[in-house]
């Protein structure tokens, strides 16, 4: 018996819709990351990139839970000395919810060319309109 191994050319890939609207972020993301990945398909192949789009709308409703909206911070360096740069989660939701969405998600996918190849699949947006309806998006419940 051999195992089956997926080819990138073969993988037939699926676009879906997802309404972020109240939504724990972390546990939302990992949903959707799996599915970046191909993890719920039966072909799915470690080494190669087996999964489908993601259309993500209304990213600025989600929500954290506890205290994180005020006690997380997104930091960000320069590279030079003093050059740290911190962003309570508050003031992201608020200004850019698109970018704390997918930074979320992008972070539970692999390092490296692979997992870049996989974030190209994902398109977030903050309100309920997207305009990729030419690809006949599938709604996901999660």
């Amino acid at each position: 018996m051999n195992t089956y191994m997926a080819k990138a050319s073969s993988v037939e890939r699926k676009w879906y819709v997802i309404d972020a609207k109240n939504l724990v972020l972390g546990r939302f993301a990992s949903q959707v990351a799996s599915i970046l990945r191909g993890k719920n398909k039966p072909i799915f192949t470690p080494h190669c990139d087996t999964g489908d789009h993601v259309i993500i709308i209304n990213a600025d409703q989600v929500t954290l839970t506890g205290k994180k909206l005020d006690q997380k911070i997104y930091y960000q360096h320069s590279g030079y000395p003093g050059g740290m740069k911190e962003t309570p989660y508050r003031k992201l939701m608020a200004t850019k919810p698109e970018f704390a969405v997918r930074r979320a998600i992008t972070g539970m996918l692999p390092k490296g060319p692979l997992g870049r190849q996989m974030a190209r699949k994902l398109k977030v947006y903050a309100g309920a309109e997207h305009p990729h309806e030419a690809q006949k998006p599938e709604i996901l419940a999660l």
